[in-house]
């Protein structure tokens, strides 16, 4: 804490004199640079703080560091299963044995980043540290934008079942998302047989269970279920996923509302006899991802992924002759990759509250 309060302390007297400032920041402290090592340490650390709290989707996925010096290309590693040894072992005589099956799967990473700009009458007026303040915001930024990567990855899995329509208590099974309509809820009937297609294919759990990433709107309908059971009733609650609602039939249910919504042409219309093209006349569908253990890898932000880049006033040069502008901005490489694509499941459904009123994401 007390070190914490001496880097604040260099921070506010940062603000203050910034006008004295003439040079561009990097991670050393040596004559004409003033942005210390602790200090833009200290701003890292507060920027993936920030970013990790909004990467849901990254959560179940297999990490990888960012390479340094090999390009823009990382690799995945996934393993086959052995085969059943059925064969008798003969006494006294060793078997040959098996060796482990290792394949690869290559991804091409991508920079993304932004920036913010403060002028020099900002930073001597604010009461409040902007740079830090800017910083808490790129961060929030940085995770919702590298969470969207990964979930657009994710959305392409092949293995999409779509959730039935009812009448009364007849349901009627659907094939393709334009049959759907309000009634085709997430159900915990649903939830079950998705934890029946992993366990058939023998998808791995993770931590014991299954994950099912839903977005809000979809988890109202679900916990209206009458089976369904809150995260309370957990014989241990000390080690939930951020963001976890509960479990229900093998399946640990984590709530984001960065999970995917679509609204095309694609989705059921609201009005059968109205205009096809106008999307104010389609229902928002949205899509809840089931995962098993191993199913997708994903770039590791604190294996080298992200940087936060400080520019203090004057290190433009002529671009800013008066010294009246600095900037905090953050960068990161970024990839995702479905390995085992039988251990990915989209199931789509809507919200009887709100598909006719919900936006795409």
């Amino acid at each position: 804490m007390k070190k914490l309060r001496k880097v604040l302390r260099a921070l506010n007297v940062l603000q203050l004199f910034a006008v004295h400032v003439n040079a561009t920041t990097d991670t050393t402290a040596t004559t004409g640079n003033d942005l210390s090592a602790e200090m833009k340490t200290f701003y890292d650390r507060n920027l993936i703080k920030m970013a990790k709290a909004q990467l849901v989707h990254d959560q179940f996925g297999q990490k990888r560091p960012i390479p340094k010096g090999n390009g823009k290309s990382i690799e995945f590693r996934k393993f086959a299963p052995l085969a059943k040894a059925l064969t008798p072992l003969t006494e006294g005589v060793t078997p040959d044995g098996k060796s482990m099956d290792v394949s690869t799967v290559t991804a091409t990473v991508s920079q993304y980043g932004d920036f913010i700009v403060q002028s020099d009458v900002l930073e001597l007026t604010a009461v409040d540290n902007t740079i830090l303040e800017a910083t808490d915001l790129l961060g929030t930024q940085a995770g919702l934008t590298l969470d969207t990567v990964t979930r657009n990855v994710l959305q392409a899995s092949t293995n999409v079942f779509y959730c039935s329509t009812w009448s009364g208590s007849t349901e009627t099974k659907v094939t393709q998302r334009a049959n759907m309509n309000l009634t085709s809820k997430l159900t915990v009937k649903m939830v079950n047989k998705i934890a029946t297609y992993l366990k058939r294919v023998n998808a791995p759990k993770i931590d014991g269970y299954y994950v099912a990433i839903i977005h809000p709107d979809v988890a109202n309908d679900l916990k209206n279920d009458d089976n369904w059971k809150y995260p309370h009733q957990y014989r241990d609650t000390k080690n939930l996923y951020t963001g976890e609602l509960g479990e229900i039939g093998g399946v640990r249910f984590v709530e984001s509302s960065e999970a995917l919504i679509v609204k095309d042409t694609t989705c059921p219309k609201i009005d059968p006899s109205g205009d096809a093209s106008a999307l104010t006349n389609r229902y928002a569908v949205y899509s809840t991802l089931f995962v098993g253990a191993g199913a997708y890898g994903v770039t590791d932000i604190e294996g080298g992924g992200m940087q936060t880049i400080v520019k203090q006033k004057g290190s433009a040069g002529t671009a800013d002759p008066l010294d009246q502008r600095s900037s905090v901005g953050w960068k990161s490489m970024k990839t995702a990759e479905i390995l085992i694509p039988e251990y990915l499941v989209r199931v789509e459904s809507l919200s009887e509250e709100f598909s006719a009123i919900a936006a795409a994401n």
